[in-house]
């Protein structure tokens, strides 16, 4: 698939190249530089998006098709929810430290269109929905959760990332847990930009609850996300309730 093709490739070169420099000792504060490529390879899956659809859509129409903010009440409600879902079991399994203030949610969420809720214009907008034309709605969700995890894979080598040192088989639990309520909300609301704000919402909880390294509030969380996915859009495939 092109798509994946340019994402990996555009990110292998700029977090290789940060990655080369990390392993001979040079972080990202000891040469400012190194955030080009760095903030680069964290917006390859947005940049292999347009560069996939630029022949069909314009610029334009393009980010009208990831910013459709005309979504229900009960729509945004449950991207709320979901967030509670995905934090709440880790807080309470795992403990946490506090962060950030819960207020500073409001301004966190914007900058994390830039820190990952972007991200969103490729996975949710181009890959979940091509790999449902050829398997269902699981198997697709499945797909993208482990093409997703290892697309992080190099953050967790470079010295001065906030992933670097963490364990990475936590993360790829919480990124199934969170891959099935994206993977929801893109079917049953036809929206990109709710899965963008579902995503910033969790990046900006993250630095709010400081969650303790225990792989059960991890687990927890994950299978809560999922069942709470399957049952919402199984209800919403009977049901129509936001559509």
């Amino acid at each position: 698939m092109k798509y994946l093709l340019w994402t990996f490739s555009i990110m292998i070169v700029c977090w290789g190249t940060c990655l080369i420099f990390s392993l001979n000792g040079i972080t990202l504060t000891d040469n400012y530089l190194l955030y080009i490529p760095y903030l680069l390879g964290g917006w390859s899956p947005t940049i292999a998006s347009y560069i996939s659809v630029k022949k069909q859509k314009s610029f334009k129409e393009w980010l009208k098709d990831i910013f459709d903010f005309k979504h229900s009440i009960l729509s945004y409600v449950v991207v709320v929810l979901f967030s509670v879902l995905f934090v709440l079991p880790q807080c309470l399994i795992s403990g946490y430290e506090n962060g950030a203030p819960l207020f500073a949610v409001i301004f966190m969420i914007p900058m994390m269109l830039v820190g990952g809720g972007l991200e969103e214009a490729g996975w949710r907008y181009i890959l979940q929905p091509e790999l449902e034309k050829k398997c269902n709605f699981v198997v697709a969700t499945l797909l993208v959760s482990v093409i997703w995890w290892l697309w992080h894979m190099p953050l967790f080598y470079i010295q001065g990332v906030s992933q670097y040192g963490d364990s990475f088989l936590a993360f790829g639990i919480n990124v199934l847990g969170l891959s099935f309520a994206l993977a929801s909300i893109r079917r049953t609301t036809e929206s990109v930009w709710l899965c963008v704000l579902l995503h910033c919402i969790i990046n900006s909880l993250s630095g709010i609850f400081m969650v303790n390294d225990n792989i059960w509030g991890n687990v927890a969380s994950a299978i809560i996300m999922i069942i709470a996915s399957l049952v919402f859009v199984t209800v919403n495939d009977k049901k129509r309730i936001l559509k």
